[in-house]
Protein backbone atom coordinates (compact mmCIF):
# COMPACT_ATOMS: atom_id res chain seq x y z
CA UNK A 1 0.00 0.00 0.00
CA UNK A 2 1.64 3.19 -1.16
CA UNK A 3 2.30 6.18 1.89
CA UNK A 4 -0.45 8.32 0.52
CA UNK A 5 -3.19 5.69 0.20
CA UNK A 6 -2.47 4.76 4.17
CA UNK A 7 -2.20 7.97 5.44
CA UNK A 8 -5.43 8.99 3.58
CA UNK A 9 -7.25 5.60 5.24
CA UNK A 10 -5.95 6.93 8.21
CA UNK A 11 -7.69 10.14 8.08
CA UNK A 12 -10.74 8.25 7.50
CA UNK A 13 -10.52 5.75 10.11
CA UNK A 14 -9.43 8.78 12.56
CA UNK A 15 -12.94 10.64 11.40
CA UNK A 16 -15.32 7.50 11.68
CA UNK A 17 -14.28 7.15 15.47
CA UNK A 18 -14.70 10.89 16.21
CA UNK A 19 -18.25 10.17 14.61
CA UNK A 20 -18.45 7.65 17.41
CA UNK A 21 -17.81 9.44 20.00
CA UNK A 22 -20.15 12.36 19.06
CA UNK A 23 -23.77 11.25 20.72
CA UNK A 24 -25.46 13.16 18.11
CA UNK A 25 -23.73 10.77 15.08
CA UNK A 26 -23.20 8.10 17.39
CA UNK A 27 -26.98 6.23 16.92
CA UNK A 28 -27.15 7.09 13.26
CA UNK A 29 -24.01 5.11 12.50
CA UNK A 30 -24.69 2.00 14.42
CA UNK A 31 -28.06 1.82 12.75
CA UNK A 32 -26.53 2.05 9.07
CA UNK A 33 -24.13 -0.42 10.15
CA UNK A 34 -26.46 -2.59 11.23
CA UNK A 35 -28.60 -1.88 8.09
CA UNK A 36 -25.98 -3.29 5.79
CA UNK A 37 -25.82 -6.58 8.34
CA UNK A 38 -29.40 -6.88 7.67
CA UNK A 39 -29.37 -6.98 4.28
CA UNK A 40 -26.87 -9.86 3.96
CA UNK A 41 -28.16 -12.21 6.56
CA UNK A 42 -31.63 -13.64 6.82
CA UNK A 43 -32.87 -16.41 9.45
CA UNK A 44 -33.10 -19.92 8.61
CA UNK A 45 -35.25 -22.52 11.09
CA UNK A 46 -33.45 -24.39 13.68
CA UNK A 47 -32.00 -27.99 13.23
CA UNK A 48 -34.86 -30.42 14.36
CA UNK A 49 -32.82 -31.20 17.19
CA UNK A 50 -32.11 -27.63 18.49
CA UNK A 51 -36.35 -26.19 17.78
CA UNK A 52 -37.58 -26.16 21.42
CA UNK A 53 -40.86 -27.04 22.79
CA UNK A 54 -42.83 -24.13 24.85
CA UNK A 55 -45.69 -25.51 26.91
CA UNK A 56 -48.49 -23.72 25.68
CA UNK A 57 -48.95 -20.55 27.46
CA UNK A 58 -50.99 -17.18 28.20
CA UNK A 59 -48.55 -14.34 27.59
CA UNK A 60 -49.75 -11.34 29.76
CA UNK A 61 -48.65 -8.24 27.78
CA UNK A 62 -50.42 -4.78 27.68
CA UNK A 63 -50.98 -2.23 24.77
CA UNK A 64 -49.00 1.32 24.80
CA UNK A 65 -52.52 2.64 26.14
CA UNK A 66 -51.95 0.16 29.04
CA UNK A 67 -54.61 -2.01 28.04
CA UNK A 68 -53.91 -5.63 29.67
CA UNK A 69 -53.72 -8.51 26.73
CA UNK A 70 -53.44 -11.76 26.29
CA UNK A 71 -51.63 -13.44 23.46
CA UNK A 72 -52.22 -17.61 23.54
CA UNK A 73 -48.65 -19.37 22.51
CA UNK A 74 -48.62 -22.28 21.15
CA UNK A 75 -52.70 -22.74 20.85
CA UNK A 76 -53.32 -22.81 17.35
CA UNK A 77 -51.40 -19.76 15.63
CA UNK A 78 -48.12 -18.66 14.63
CA UNK A 79 -46.30 -16.33 16.75
CA UNK A 80 -43.89 -13.98 15.90
CA UNK A 81 -42.32 -12.84 18.99
CA UNK A 82 -39.82 -9.85 19.29
CA UNK A 83 -37.46 -8.31 22.05
CA UNK A 84 -36.35 -5.26 21.31
CA UNK A 85 -35.61 -1.41 22.31
CA UNK A 86 -36.22 2.30 20.49
CA UNK A 87 -32.48 2.81 21.45
CA UNK A 88 -30.77 0.03 20.15
CA UNK A 89 -29.50 0.22 16.78
CA UNK A 90 -29.49 -3.53 15.37
CA UNK A 91 -33.45 -3.02 16.60
CA UNK A 92 -34.00 0.06 14.59
CA UNK A 93 -32.09 -1.46 11.53
CA UNK A 94 -34.41 -4.84 10.91
CA UNK A 95 -37.94 -2.80 12.00
CA UNK A 96 -38.34 -1.57 8.45
CA UNK A 97 -38.31 -5.46 6.96
CA UNK A 98 -40.80 -6.29 10.40
CA UNK A 99 -43.03 -3.78 9.15
CA UNK A 100 -43.42 -4.97 5.36
CA UNK A 101 -43.89 -8.97 7.38
CA UNK A 102 -46.09 -7.36 9.37
CA UNK A 103 -47.78 -5.37 6.52
CA UNK A 104 -48.85 -9.17 4.33
CA UNK A 105 -48.80 -11.37 7.14
CA UNK A 106 -50.92 -9.15 10.40
CA UNK A 107 -53.80 -10.86 9.56
CA UNK A 108 -52.50 -14.55 9.65
CA UNK A 109 -49.88 -14.17 12.48
CA UNK A 110 -49.55 -12.90 15.93
CA UNK A 111 -46.95 -10.51 16.29
CA UNK A 112 -45.55 -9.81 19.53
CA UNK A 113 -43.36 -6.67 19.50
CA UNK A 114 -41.92 -6.63 23.14
CA UNK A 115 -40.33 -3.88 24.83
CA UNK A 116 -39.85 -2.66 28.27
CA UNK A 117 -39.11 0.86 27.47
CA UNK A 118 -41.77 3.73 28.38
CA UNK A 119 -45.23 3.74 26.33
CA UNK A 120 -44.92 6.98 25.29
CA UNK A 121 -41.25 7.00 24.36
CA UNK A 122 -42.23 3.74 22.16
CA UNK A 123 -45.20 5.75 20.72
CA UNK A 124 -43.25 8.81 19.45
CA UNK A 125 -40.71 6.28 18.30
CA UNK A 126 -43.15 4.14 16.35
CA UNK A 127 -45.37 7.76 15.22
CA UNK A 128 -41.96 9.45 14.15
CA UNK A 129 -40.72 6.26 11.78
CA UNK A 130 -44.45 5.80 10.63
CA UNK A 131 -44.27 2.06 11.94
CA UNK A 132 -47.82 0.46 12.52
CA UNK A 133 -46.57 -2.49 14.26
CA UNK A 134 -48.00 -3.93 17.43
CA UNK A 135 -45.94 -3.25 20.37
CA UNK A 136 -46.97 -3.96 23.97
CA UNK A 137 -44.94 -4.39 27.38
CA UNK A 138 -44.93 -7.11 29.50
CA UNK A 139 -46.83 -7.83 32.33
CA UNK A 140 -45.10 -10.87 33.48
CA UNK A 141 -41.33 -12.59 33.47
CA UNK A 142 -40.83 -14.10 30.18
CA UNK A 143 -40.77 -18.02 29.84
CA UNK A 144 -37.55 -19.87 30.91
CA UNK A 145 -37.23 -20.79 27.13
CA UNK A 146 -37.88 -17.20 25.59
CA UNK A 147 -35.70 -15.62 28.30
CA UNK A 148 -33.30 -13.63 26.34
CA UNK A 149 -31.17 -10.93 27.49
CA UNK A 150 -29.82 -9.49 24.66
CA UNK A 151 -31.36 -7.73 22.20
CA UNK A 152 -32.91 -8.27 19.31
CA UNK A 153 -34.01 -11.68 19.91
CA UNK A 154 -36.83 -13.12 17.43
CA UNK A 155 -38.59 -16.01 17.58
CA UNK A 156 -41.00 -17.56 15.34
CA UNK A 157 -43.14 -20.28 17.02
CA UNK A 158 -45.20 -22.76 15.43
CA UNK A 159 -49.24 -23.06 16.19
CA UNK A 160 -48.02 -26.20 18.60
CA UNK A 161 -45.49 -23.68 20.64
CA UNK A 162 -42.50 -25.38 19.10
CA UNK A 163 -39.58 -22.46 18.42
CA UNK A 164 -38.89 -23.16 14.64
CA UNK A 165 -36.71 -19.38 14.34
CA UNK A 166 -34.51 -17.82 17.14
CA UNK A 167 -32.51 -15.18 15.86
CA UNK A 168 -30.15 -12.46 17.74
CA UNK A 169 -28.84 -9.04 16.30
CA UNK A 170 -29.94 -7.18 13.14
CA UNK A 171 -31.64 -9.60 10.32
CA UNK A 172 -33.56 -9.12 6.94
CA UNK A 173 -37.00 -10.76 8.45
CA UNK A 174 -38.64 -9.79 4.92
CA UNK A 175 -36.55 -12.28 3.27
CA UNK A 176 -37.81 -14.82 0.69
CA UNK A 177 -36.96 -17.42 2.71
CA UNK A 178 -39.16 -16.11 5.71
CA UNK A 179 -41.79 -15.47 3.92
CA UNK A 180 -41.44 -19.11 2.57
CA UNK A 181 -40.97 -20.97 6.05
CA UNK A 182 -44.49 -18.68 7.57
CA UNK A 183 -46.15 -19.60 4.58
CA UNK A 184 -45.84 -23.54 5.67
CA UNK A 185 -46.30 -23.24 9.12
CA UNK A 186 -49.60 -20.90 8.41
CA UNK A 187 -51.10 -23.60 6.18
CA UNK A 188 -50.08 -26.68 8.69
Amino acid sequence: MKKKDLKFSNIIFAIFIVLLIIPQTRTAIQVAVNTVRVKLFSPSTLDVGDQTQLNPFSYQIQDLEGKPIAVEIGQGKVTFLSYWATWCPPCIAELPSIQKLYDDYGDQIDFVLLTDEDPEVVKRFLEKKDYQLPVFTPRMQAPEKLYERSIPTNYIIDKKGKIIVKEQGATDWNSKKVREILDILITE
